[in-house]
């Protein structure tokens, strides 16, 4: 079984990264990784194949081959048709760390996939992007496990959860008592069809409806429901992994973090400027607020992949110390990948 033995330092060999799942944000990552001297692509996974190539994968080819064929696993050369593609990826590639861009539809899903890296054997760095809290306490029952497995697990380390939840952590560190922290998002994509899974996901926290129920949605379904909303998805008061990270953090309590947004569907354009805000009181006795918010103009992949690849550099520098087990965006500072 091939096996990542030690992480590389940033002054050796570019990381050997990959890529599991391969709709929008895992295609969204590979053209990200693509430009990157201290990462290199070199395999990904859906769920009917995978690639893998040592010296690199390239985006455009994989890409094209996905949307023509609907497989990874068509690849020419490099690809291989699998119904256990996870596994046998796993099992032959040669990988420091992966990025788990994987629908956790059901919402056991990703916490399987962790079982399947443990019980292989494979020791590095894992990244995910995951939403729900509930998701994340799964992961937490695993904390044992992936630590004596030797595997670095860095969780909820996209947008939200991940790039505004370490940005309240770090604007906490201004007030004696945390009062309030908003989140809130607008994500403009131009066709649904790109992120089915996420809008799935998305429509599971709606009021109505459930994981089992967005996941047996057909697509015509999704297409009927947005059609009513004229392309968009209000949420509101989330089950979002933000609060038992910053829980887990010793930020606030869970109950004093709020997620809730917009997601337009059929606009590019973000619906409104996506924030987190702050609110608590210092030592001085003055209630204040620090609002963060992103740039209008970067995209929900640009705002999930990169801050994923900021931690997966991050976990490599614990892994190589000897630290393993899950951790989350709110523990650990992202490092910025050149």
């Amino acid at each position: 079984m091939s096996n990542p033995q030690t992480p590389h330092s940033p002054t050796q060999n570019p990381l050997r990264i990959g890529v599991l799942g391969f709709g929008g944000l895992g295609q969204a990552a590979a053209r990200i990784l693509a430009p990157k001297r201290e990462a290199l692509w070199v395999a990904a996974a859906d769920k009917e194949g995978y690639a893998y190539n040592s010296q690199g994968l390239n985006p455009d080819a994989c890409i094209s081959t996905y949307h023509q064929q609907g497989s990874l696993g068509y690849l020419e050369p490099g690809g291989i048709l699998s119904h256990d593609s996870i596994a046998e990826l796993i099992s032959k590639a040669e990988v420091d760390g992966y990025f788990l861009a994987l629908p956790n539809l059901p919402n056991t899903f990703m916490a399987s996939v962790a079982r399947q890296f443990i019980e292989s054997g494979w020791r590095g760095v894992l990244v995910d992007a995951l939403k729900r809290t509930s998701a994340v306490e799964q992961l937490l029952d695993l904390q044992d496990d992936l630590q004596k497995a030797g595997i670095t697990y860095m969780t909820g380390c996209g947008a939200t959860p991940g790039l505004l939840t370490a940005a309240a952590a770090l604007a906490a560190q201004s007030y004696a008592e945390i009062h309030s922290v908003k989140i809130t998002f607008g994500v403009g994509i131009a066709n649904w069809e790109a992120y089915r899974a996420t809008i799935r996901e998305d429509i599971a926290h709606i009021p109505g409806y459930t994981v089992a129920q967005a996941m047996a949605m057909s697509d015509a379904e999704v297409e009927a429901l947005l059609d009513r909303t004229d392309g968009k998805l209000a949420l509101e008061n989330m089950e979002h992994a933000d609060d038992i990270m910053l829980e887990l953090a010793g930020i606030c309590s869970r109950d004093r973090v709020t997620v809730g947004g917009i997601v337009d569907t059929r606009n590019p354009k973000k619906p409104l400027s996506t924030n987190v805000q702050i609110t608590g009181r210092t030592f001085e006795g003055k209630i204040s607020t620090h609002t963060f918010t992103l740039g209008d103009e970067t995209s929900m992949a640009a705002n999930v992949c990169g801050p994923a690849f900021g931690y997966l550099k991050a976990g490599v520098r614990l892994h190589q110390r000897g630290i393993y087990g899950l951790l989350t965006a709110a523990e650990v500072m992202p490092l910025f990948v050149q």
